[in-house]
């Protein structure tokens, strides 16, 4: 199972999308454990949405859809 999530930086006005096997341990390694990358930059994050899917291709498509223009729109819809 895979999934698809979108974060959130309250904080910094930011979006992170991306997707894991893992939900939990991705979420410590965005807010505490990693030590480099883009999310160490505007913690806190929190979850606004998820999607979950079967296959590792489907999820990395969806990603990609939500990364598109129309995606962060959409996205940035359901923030606000």
């Amino acid at each position: 199972m895979f999934t698809v999530y979108v974060l959130y930086s309250p904080k910094h006005n930011k979006i992170y999308i991306g997707y894991t096997s893992d939900i939990e341990n991705r979420m410590l390694s965005h807010n505490s454990l990693a030590t480099k990358g883009y999310t160490i930059k505007y913690r806190p994050w929190e979850i606004v949405h998820k999607e979950f899917f079967e296959s590792k291709v489907d999820a990395m498509k969806r990603e990609k859809q939500l990364k598109s223009a129309k995606g962060r729109e959409l996205i940035w819809g359901l923030i606000r």
